[in-house]
């Protein structure tokens, strides 16, 4: 199984950003989801550090109480993708 980091980042994104535009979302956690997505497109750092920033401001978020159930299942696929790109990140 290959995988292409940049189209795996870029497909995440994709995700997070359906995510931000579903109105029944929270501001806090689009907030979050915010704040996942800039560390996973900020060139300045390591794409690693990247994807473990953009994990914590996730996993931060996803047993908050007032989350709709839909988006927390969203919130755990992403938080599951990241970590396996993490994982190919340490492998590279």
């Amino acid at each position: 199984m290959t995988i292409n980091i940049e189209q795996d980042v870029q497909n995440i994104l994709e995700q997070m950003n359906a995510i931000l535009s579903d109105n029944s979302v929270p501001r806090n956690i689009k907030s979050s989801i915010e704040n996942a997505r800039h560390q996973l497109q900020n060139k300045e750092q390591e794409i690693s550090l990247g994807i473990t920033n953009a994990i914590y401001a996730l996993d931060d978020i996803s047993n908050d109480i007032n989350m709709p159930s839909h988006t927390r299942t969203e919130i755990w696929s992403l938080i599951s993708d990241l970590e396996r790109l993490n994982e190919a990140t340490k492998q590279k």
